[in-house]
């Protein structure tokens, strides 16, 4: 199963949820709340959700994007799933180690590296 938002490419690897950000700028409420409620939806219907982030595209995320990111992983790990991060740029990768983020979210560099990291 492949769906395409605006905002977003979701695609299965084996039981994963892979979504690709198609946007560079994640900043203005509206897309936010879109993308939460895509990414709520995705949560809900699985038994035990395994979901990718691929940041690949992404040069400028807010603070709101950042509260529905930790949002997301707390509907996960409600629902014994798990939450992964990949190519995180160094400009958005710094935000993350000041807001100590990174230590709440498993990042990896390369999807491949994520994708081996579900359990």
């Amino acid at each position: 199963m492949s769906e395409t938002t605006p905002r977003l490419a979701i695609s299965q690897q084996k039981d994963i949820s892979v979504v690709e950000f198609k946007e560079s700028k994640i900043l203005d409420e509206m897309n936010i709340n879109e993308i939460g409620t895509t990414l709520g939806g995705l949560v809900e219907t699985a038994e035990r959700p395994k979901v990718l982030l691929d940041f690949t595209s992404v040069d400028h995320l807010s603070s709101a994007a950042l509260g529905m990111l930790i949002n997301i992983n707390n509907k996960i790990k409600e629902k014994s799933g798990q939450l992964r991060l990949c190519k995180i740029r160094p400009q958005i990768m710094e935000v993350f180690v000041i807001t100590k983020l990174n230590r709440l979210f498993k990042i990896s560099d390369k999807r491949e590296e994520a994708v081996k990291s579900f359990e």
